[in-house]
């Protein structure tokens, strides 16, 4: 009888440390997709921010030859803020299909994307 309760007692320590060896093996899980979609976030905005510096960059100098072409430097900086005025409406108005959905499909990509495909 013994002998049968030691065998109970060693199967439930076995399966306490299988449970709490599960439990850690998700954490880890979890905080390495966390910090990859992280580091995704941090490189995108990096890269965006390196971006929106060359449009302005651009903007500024094609209304500058757009207006010297014209004969006056202002409506060049006008026909830049129309352009970016009407292209602000357009991604208003198709915001769902060209952020929102491609934005979650790569999050969801990110988070359900297998071990094997990672390195």
């Amino acid at each position: 009888m013994e002998k049968a309760f030691t065998k109970v007692e060693e199967l439930a320590g076995t399966i306490k440390e299988y449970i709490t060896t599960r439990i850690e093996s998700a954490k880890l899980h979890t905080a390495e997709k966390s910090a990859v979609i992280i580091a995704n976030i941090i490189a995108g905005a990096i890269v965006s921010l390196v971006f929106l510096l060359f449009i302005i960059l651009a903007s500024i100098a094609l209304a500058l030859v757009l207006g010297s072409w014209i004969g006056k430097l202002w409506t060049g900086f006008l026909i830049m803020a129309v352009f970016y005025l009407l292209a602000a409406i357009i991604v208003w108005k198709t915001r769902v299909t060209l952020i929102r959905l491609p934005v979650l499909n790569a999050l969801i990509k990110q988070l359900f994307m297998a071990d094997d495909e990672e390195d």
